[in-house]
């Protein structure tokens, strides 16, 4: 579970291999008691839930890094190491 970034309290990462549940890209996100799997393409919520405030912050992360981040979905569904990215600062 390779973690992509870190922010305002809000955990960014990746499974390798991660193709089976959800079939279209996404990444998982972790605050708090809170988890959710947002869609890279949309920026939807495929599963579980955000406190409103966080989900604004990781859609804008999302939004400044969308190319990065489907890039890294691309080597994790290989098995091939992600590379970090930028939080949002």
């Amino acid at each position: 579970m390779p973690i992509l970034a870190m922010f305002y309290g809000v955990v960014v990462y990746m499974y390798f291999y991660d193709t089976q549940r959800h079939h279209t890209p996404h990444f998982h996100v972790e605050y708090a008691e809170f988890t959710a799997v947002i869609a890279i393409q949309t920026g939807d919520i495929l599963e579980g839930d955000l406190p409103r405030n966080k989900m604004k912050l990781v859609q804008a992360w999302l939004e400044i890094h969308r190319e990065e981040i489907a890039a890294d979905w691309s080597l994790a569904v290989r098995g091939l190491p992600v590379q970090k990215i930028k939080p949002l600062e």
